[in-house]
Parts: C-alpha cells; structure tokens; sequence
C-alpha cells in the first residue's frame, strides 16, 4: 500500500523537466488504498498557471543535501546549454575530457563495438544509426573539482611516473557502493519509487564496473598488472581469498574512471528521458557522498613499480 511521503503545506523540491525547483505543497489527495498519492504543487516565483501535479517520485525534501543536489544540477545545466568553445585539432594529453572518451584516448586499450562479423552496412544504415544516435537523451553527471583533480593526479601517477595502485584495494569499488547504499537508504521509504531506484543504480553500478574495467578503465601501463591480479583472485589466497570479481579487487579511482565515462555508456542504451533524469540525479548524490570521503577510499600511496614490469608492461599487452 502507497505511503503518503510528503503533507500538505509542506516546502520541498520537485522537478520540472531536468532541474529541481522549490515548491509547496497545496493538496493532496489518492484516489484509492491501492493507488499513488498525487501532490498538487506550486513552484516557487511561478504564476499559478504553472501549479502541477505530480507523483512523489517528482518531490524531494528540502533539506541541505537535496538543495546541494539542485544547485549541482543547475550548473550542469547551464553548463551544457552554453555556446560550445572551438576545439583545436589537437588535445593536450592528461586533460581532463580524455577520462570520459572511450575512443580518443592514447593510454587505454579499449575497443569500440563492431558489427557482427565485421560486416559493412549500407549508407542508409550508417544514417539512421547516426541519427537515432543523437536522439538519444544525453547525460552530464557533475563532477566535483576535487575529484576531477585526483583523477588528473591518477592519470600522472600512472602514465607519467609509472606508479601503479596497490591492489587489492582496501576499500574496492563493491564496497564503496554498499557502503553508500546503505548510508542512503536510511533516508528513504522502504518500497518506495526512491528505494527501488538506489536498489537499481547500487547492482547497475557493480554491473557496469565489471564489463568495463578491462574493456576501457585501464590504462596502458596497468594492463600488466590486471592480468597479475586475475591469476592471484583466481587462485583465491591470502588478501586475495573471496574476491570474485573486478569490484572486489580495483578501488575509487577506477570507479570514478567509469563513471566520467557513463554518458557514453548510456548514450548507446536506450534509456528515456525521464530514466536519464533519475540517473543524473542519483550519480551526483552518489559523487557528493564519495567527494565528503575522498580520504577514506582513495589511495594514498602509488606503488613505484621495478624494471622488470616496466619491461614487461611495454611488451605489447
């Protein structure tokens, strides 16, 4: 039975398209035992014209870290509605932009889908694929600087001073996931449409981490040490005993790596608008928590590697 999650008069968020706007609650009502409740709300500033009702998956608390998440959204927002810059034909290595491209990057080893069995498609197929493409809704998830200037020190520690992150890490992507989860769900309603998306993005995450990790999160230099840590959790002893999987093994870092790269990944499914919207919103909670922790689950110490690796890294992985 539909739990009534906000009261009449009441001061909250609620969205409106892709932003969150405060907003009071005038009236509630639920036609039946079995069905929704609908809140009737009127955006703050707006004429009444604009009074709305809506469902509570559209109405958020207010409180300090909904109102952080509504700011968050409305940089982002903004920040993608601007006038593009000019880009120049080449890109300086290190920058940023290259974390989230699955393509354009000199340091990973990763591959972009073909077709089956390498078979070329027609020119019509080339533009409805494309077309279909940029229709897809697109995602911007807003990065904290703080966490963009861990990725760009990552990204050195690897590629420039040949340091690698000990592995296993102490406090691997699976862990950091759950960890979050369950912190979060401590402010929502059991059966809620809420809880059911944080249930969602908890083992969409833990998917998502596990294909992508060999495919497109590793850098060159790390290839070497991936195909280490696959023998030493197979063979299952020591530190490495009950780790099943990439997500028990690879930490923060690789963890954000995948998620600078999730509006490409979603650009190829084909989630809806609305799907999208919730994502977004999620993921930046999700990097607002792990930016208040960065000292809990990102390594501190880069582990200098021996001639040998190097040697061995170099030989063509």
């Amino acid at each position: 039975m539909p739990k009534q999650m906000f009261e009449k008069d009441e001061k909250v968020l609620c969205f409106h398209g892709e932003l969150l706007y405060e907003a009071k609650i005038l009236e509630v009502i639920q036609d039946s035992p079995s069905e929704p409740f609908q809140y009737r709300v009127h955006y703050k500033g707006w004429k009444a014209s604009w009074d709305d009702w809506v469902e509570d998956d559209r109405l958020r608390k207010m409180n300090d870290e909904n109102r952080e998440t509504a700011q968050a959204l409305k940089r982002t927002y903004h920040e993608s509605t601007q006038k593009p810059a000019k880009t120049t034909a080449t890109k300086k290595k290190g920058q940023l932009s290259d974390f989230g491209s699955t393509r354009g990057s000199e340091e990973r080893n990763g591959s972009m889908p073909t077709t089956s069995r390498g078979q070329k498609r027609g020119r019509n197929a080339d533009i409805e694929d494309e077309d279909t493409f940029h229709n897809r809704p697109m995602i911007k998830i807003p990065v904290p600087d703080f966490i963009k200037s861990l990725l760009v020190d990552d990204w050195e520690e690897v590629t420039k001073n040949l340091s690698l992150i000990p592995l296993p890490a102490s406090k691997p992507a699976n862990m950091i996931i759950d960890e979050y989860f369950d912190e979060e769900k401590e402010k929502r309603f059991p059966g809620s449409a809420e809880m059911d998306l944080l249930e969602e993005v908890r083992s969409g995450l833990k998917e998502y981490f596990d294909v992508a990790l060999g495919r497109t999160l590793l850098y060159r230099f790390e290839r070497q040490q991936y195909k280490e840590a696959i023998k030493a959790w197979t063979e299952g002893k020591g530190e490495w005993k009950g780790r099943t999987c990439v997500g028990d093994v690879y930490g923060a870092e690789h963890l954000c790596r995948m998620i600078v790269q999730l509006p490409e990944m979603i650009a190829q499914t084909n989630m809806d608008g609305q799907s999208v919207n919730r994502l977004r919103e999620e993921m930046t909670k999700f990097l607002q928590w792990l930016n208040r922790n960065t000292q809990t689950y990102f390594t501190a110490d880069y582990e200098p590697t021996n001639q040998e690796y190097k040697d061995s890294s170099r030989g063509g992985n």
